[in-house]
């Protein structure tokens, strides 16, 4: 294998990376690009497909400059993306038909409605383990088979062909040439059978999507195709694989070094995703969702999530609808400020709720405000609602059979000491911070290393470095008093009526 340095992609929701890593595991360079949403109608959210690939192409373009490395320094390459979020091309031109449909769009309601009404509701989650919900894939297939002229016609001639963002990238990382997804990715379209790890058919005829849409589900670490000349700066000297795939929640529970059952751990993205390793068999909840890991030599691992919807994405919203600051570095300064909410609660709902409610019809809400709240008490307040959520999904871990003793969180949110904190306090156990927090994009760069053989699985478990443990300091009393605010204001949240 030729070349130092592994190339790691991470396609977020809202932004591009792309992280450069030599042998050792440190970091030599990276880059970061901003993906805006588009929102055509009330409840649709979508990205330009061209986005998900020329900012990742921006990312790695300067991230090899900022390195002064060049195409022959690359030794292989790691994808990662965020998951849900179905795009769907020409197989022969890799011309889209339409936009990328994001996982947070409700524009396929009505198609989970209809299969609802089928009594498909328990088929999903037996099957796929996960729900029949607007969240996960099939039903965005299935909305741009309907609503793109000409769509069904050509799926079922074989010339389409449909991918989460991570296999977006590889068939454009490939000019083409690949079309491969892992099971991780697989197991969140809701076509994945959980249990053989494989497409399933039966299913797919059920809700009528020809399979000839989908990629070959392949190993998570392995060779999923080469890159094409162009990807990289400078001349192509030797073959350069991508020889890891993981969806973003899984590339950062390999990141976390979560790699036995009962580690977990809490990524504060724009979405906010609880993960728990649950071994080597499926484990199907009350309120979580049940998905492949990673499959390795063979070998399938899987979790157990949950999901919560709208995480650093209401601290953006605090700042760009409400101006309550004018960074995001400004936020725990302000929250800070004052020693409590004061009785606030913010329930951020703003595409439903997910785990553990899985109500997709409730409204955001900002509740218990008095002519004493302050900037400041709202501001806490959606800090605040983060820690909740997690709290929420890490209950339902618990009356599942799963203690969390511990639990690792990472993502940019967790630079803010109050809200780890927080979490610490609601939750009653020690929340541990690594020191270098962005283990999404660190994970998926591992696994590729480890891929070509430079290191062990557990390599990640060595390279992982403490850099924080928040322990909670709050009365057990004051503890539950305090959520119990937030369940009742959740409550709320949900009897409130639904108008357009």
């Amino acid at each position: 294998m030729s070349g130092n340095y592994i190339l790691s992609i991470d396609g977020g929701s809202s932004s591009a990376r792309a992280v450069i890593i030599d042998d050792q595991g440190r970091t030599v360079g990276q880059a970061s690009r901003p993906i805006d949403a588009l929102f055509p109608n009330t409840g649709w959210v979508e990205l330009s497909p061209a986005d998900l690939w020329n900012a990742p192409k921006a990312c790695i373009d300067e991230a090899m400059k900022t390195a002064n490395l060049s195409a022959k320094d690359i030794a292989a390459v790691g994808v990662t993306t965020h998951r849900e979020t179905i795009v769907m091309w020409d197989r022969k031109t890799g011309i889209p038909i339409y936009n990328a449909i994001m996982w947070m769009s409700k524009q396929t309601d009505e198609i989970v409605a209809e299969w609802s009404a089928k009594g498909l509701d328990q088929e999903f989650r037996r099957r796929t383990g996960v729900r029949n919900d607007s969240y996960f894939s099939a039903a965005k297939i299935t909305w741009l088979l309907r609503n793109i002229p000409g769509a069904r016609e050509r799926a079922e001639r074989g010339e389409l062909a449909i991918g989460t963002p991570d296999v977006w990238l590889l068939w454009n990382l490939t000019g083409g040439t690949a079309h491969k997804i892992d099971p991780g990715a697989a197991s969140r379209t809701a076509l994945l059978d959980i249990h053989t790890a494989q497409w399933d058919g039966e299913f797919c005829q059920i809700l009528d999507i020809p399979m000839s849409l989908l990629p070959q589900v392949v190993p998570s670490a392995g060779i999923f195709g080469e890159l094409a000349e162009g990807v990289l700066l400078g001349t192509l000297t030797h073959s350069v694989p991508v020889t890891a795939m993981l969806g973003d929640q899984q590339a950062g529970l390999f990141g976390q070094a979560c790699l036995e059952p009962g580690s977990a751990k809490n990524t504060f993205g724009t979405a906010s995703v609880l993960v728990v390793n649950v071994g080597n068999a499926p484990k199907l909840m009350d309120g979580m969702s049940t998905s492949a890991a990673w499959s390795i030599d063979g070998q399938v691992t899987y979790e157990a999530e949950g999901v919560v919807f709208h995480s650093g994405q209401t601290i953006q919203w605090m700042r760009d609808k409400l101006k309550l600051f004018s960074s995001t570095q400004e936020v725990e300064s302000l929250a800070e400020s004052v020693s409590s909410s004061n009785g606030v609660y913010f329930v951020p709902a703003f595409s439903g709720l997910c785990d553990p409610y899985w109500d997709r019809n409730v409204k955001a809400s900002i509740m218990g405000l008095t002519l004493e709240s302050t900037s400041s008490h709202v501001a806490r307040a959606g800090i605040e609602a983060m820690a909740f959520q997690t709290r929420d999904n890490v209950d339902k871990l618990t009356s599942g059979g799963i203690q969390v003793p511990e639990l690792k969180v990472d993502g940019g949110a967790t630079k803010n000491n109050m809200l780890c904190q927080f979490q610490a306090d609601i939750l009653g156990i020690p929340i541990l911070r690594p020191v270098n927090p962005e283990r999404t994009v660190l994970g998926i760069a591992h696994m590729a290393g480890s891929a070509i053989g430079w290191w062990s699985e557990d390599s990640i478990s060595q390279r992982w470095i403490l850099d924080r443990t928040f322990e909670p300091r709050m009365s057990e009393d004051e503890r539950e008093r305090i959520y119990a605010g937030w369940q009742d204001a959740v409550a709320a949240a949900r009897s409130l009526p639904v108008r357009p």
